[in-house]
C-alpha cells in the first residue's frame, strides 16, 4: 500500500517569494513526486491563483488593474493549472483540477462525492490539484491560504501525512524569533504546546500565518493524521523531509507516527 501524502503548497513557495509563479519550483515539486511515486501517492492543495493572475492579467486586459480577489482567482486559476500540467507532463505525471468550497465539507453527499472522485483520480495515477473555488467564496468563509482546506481534505481522504510547504523552516520558538535567531521546533506531540509559540502575523503573499498552520494541524490531529511543516523554498524539500535532513516541524499524533520507512 502506498502512503498517501496531502501536500499543501503556499503562494510563498510557488512564487519563491517573488511576484510571479516559479516554473522552476513547480518542476522541483514534480521531480520529487516522480522520484517517490513507487511508495507514495500525492494529492496537492495549491494556492497561487491570484499570484498567477497578477502575472498575466496586464498582458490580457489592456494593462488595467483588477483588485477583486475572486475575479483575480478566476483569471489566474487556469494559468496556474496549465503550468502544473505542462511541467508535470514533461515528467510523465498527469494532473487534474479539483475546486472545492467550504460548504462542500458540511454536506455529507458532497463529501462522499469528493472522496470518490479523488480516489478514482489517484487510483488512475492522476495527481489531484485542489484549490478553493474562490469565485463562490464569501469573505467570512475563505480558508487561510488553503491551510484549513488542506487539513479538511487530508481528513476526508484519510491521508497518512499532511505536509504544509511554507517559507520558514517549520515553526520557530517565539523567544528565538524575538532574539532574531529563529530556531525550529523539530518535533511535538499534539498542538497544545505550539499555541503559545505562534503569533497571528500574516505572510507576504498568502493569507495564512503560522496560526492557520496550527489550526490546520489541529484538524489533522483530530483525524489521527501527522502534520509536517516544511520549507518549500528549498529545492528537494519533500525528499529532504522524508530523509530526515533539513529543519522542519513534525506534529506527531498519539496513535503512533508517520514512518518514512518503506
Amino acid at each position: 500500500m502506498k502512503k498517501r501524502i496531502l501536500l499543501k503548497i503556499g503562494s510563498n513557495t510557488l512564487t519563491k517569494e517573488t511576484d510571479q509563479i516559479s516554473r522552476g519550483k513547480i518542476e522541483d515539486i514534480g521531480r520529487q513526486i516522480a522520484s517517490l511515486k513507487e511508495d507514495y501517492e500525492f494529492i496537492i492543495v495549491s494556492s497561487g491563483a491570484i499570484a498567477a493572475a497578477k502575472q498575466f492579467v496586464k498582458l490580457e486586459h489592456n494593462g488595467e488593474d483588477i483588485n477583486v480577489k475572486q475575479a483575480l482567482a478566476a483569471i489566474g486559476q487556469p494559468h496556474l493549472m496549465r503550468m502544473f500540467q505542462e511541467s508535470f507532463r514533461e515528467l510523465g505525471l498527469f494532473s487534474a483540477q479539483c475546486l472545492l468550497s467550504y460548504s462542500d465539507f458540511e454536506n455529507p453527499k458532497s463529501k462522499a462525492n469528493i472522496k470518490n472522485t479523488i480516489d478514482i483520480l489517484v487510483s488512475n495515477n492522476f495527481i489531484p490539484i485542489i484549490n478553493e473555488n474562490d469565485t463562490v467564496a464569501a469573505d467570512e468563509i475563505q480558508f487561510g491560504d488553503n491551510d484549513k482546506l488542506a487539513a479538511l481534505t487530508a481528513a476526508l481522504l484519510k491521508a497518512d501525512l499532511l505536509m504544509i510547504a511554507t517559507n520558514t523552516d517549520g515553526i520557530y520558538t517565539k523567544i528565538s524569533i524575538e532574539n532574531g535567531k529563529p530556531e525550529t521546533i523539530s518535533e511535538v506531540l499534539g498542538v497544545s504546546s505550539l499555541q503559545q509559540e505562534v503569533s497571528s502575523g500574516k505572510s507576504s503573499h498568502g493569507t495564512g500565518g503560522m496560526q492557520s498552520k496550527v489550526e490546520a494541524a489541529t484538524i489533522a490531529q483530530n483525524a489521527g493524521i501527522e502534520t509536517w511543516i516544511v520549507n518549500g523554498l528549498n529545492d528537494s524539500f519533500i525528499t529532504d523531509a522524508f530523509s530526515g535532513s533539513g529543519n522542519h516541524t513534525k506534529i506527531k499524533t498519539k496513535n503512533g507516527h508517520f514512518s518514512e520507512d518503506h
